[in-house]
């Protein structure tokens, strides 16, 4: 199938303005795309909790990328997806992309609606991201000089974002990823220790790790203000993700693109020549 090939084809990017979604959009506009963002700021509005948005933002779509926020691995979000797909299969959606994520079963549930769908389907089962550190829950703590997370020494092959978008793009524009599962990690397995001597090293200044308990740590994400759902998420991926089964590397980048996948040190260099990493005076 050369849908992709098409001029009037359109490409649904839900999260569109998030980590991975925003970088789907813009590899896909480089190429001369068509895309519509999915969030909640866009118009038409997608929001996963309004069924009634949804038409709006399928109409004329040929392709979709899938995120579901905070994490699939949330309560609803398999009622959701199954949802989601009925509704794309009715608008005439052909190709479907699923961000996913490494050993969470209700993630790996939902992944079987899309490769039930009769659509078109790659999945992109992704590790824990490098952009945590500079574009999400964990930035603040980069900035103040002390990582403290709940993990022990625990290793986890963190992906980047950028490996994750190129791969998505890949699916959209390929076709030969169709039916394929590409589960995404970085090239090292690292403990937290490793990614603050990373970010020491990247920054210039010392970025410690201090080890918590889980429950303090809960409580002092829940006392920050944090909406609930990333409270829930980051609870349960300390709590039940991070536990060593996910602690081994991956081909899924070689696999999809032919090129190793981009190393911790490499993210955290670049960053820090953005300013991100670097406190207002």
């Amino acid at each position: 199938m050369h849908f992709l090939r098409k001029k009037n084809d359109l490409t649904l990017v839900l999260g569109g303005t998030g980590k991975t979604g925003r970088r789907v959009a813009e590899r896909l506009k480089a190429r001369g795309k068509s895309v519509r963002i999915g969030s909640r700021s866009a118009v038409p509005s997608f929001d996963w909790d309004n069924e009634a948005s949804w038409d709006a933002c399928l109409n004329g779509v040929t392709a979709a990328y899938i995120t579901y926020a905070p994490d699939l691995a949330i309560p609803g979000a398999a009622d959701a997806i199954q949802a989601f797909i009925h509704t794309a299969k009715r608008a005439g959606v052909k190709r479907l992309v699923l961000l996913s994520g490494r050993g969470e079963e209700e993630a790996q549930a939902c992944e079987r609606i899309v490769q039930d769908s009769g659509l078109d389907w790659t999945i992109v089962r992704a590790s824990w991201f490098n952009q945590n550190f500079s574009e999400g829950a964990f930035v603040d703590m980069v900035l103040n000089g002390t990582i403290t997370l709940p993990a022990g020494d625990q290793v986890e092959p963190f992906v980047d974002v950028d490996d994750i978008a190129d791969v998505a793009v890949a699916a959209f524009t390929q076709d030969h990823h169709v039916g394929q599962i590409y589960e995404v990690t970085g090239p090292r397995l690292m403990t937290m220790a490793d990614i603050a001597a990373d970010l020491s090293r990247a920054t210039g200044r010392k970025i410690s790790y201090v080890n918590v308990p889980h429950e303090a740590f809960v409580e002092e994400i829940a006392r920050s203000g944090a909406p609930k759902d990333v409270t829930w998420m980051l609870d349960y991926l300390f709590a039940t993700v991070l536990d060593g089964r996910n602690a081994h590397l991956t081909d899924g980048v070689a696999r999809a693109l032919g090129r190793p996948p981009k190393d911790f040190a490499t993210y955290a260099r670049e960053v820090a020549q953005t300013g991100v990493w670097t406190k207002a005076a």
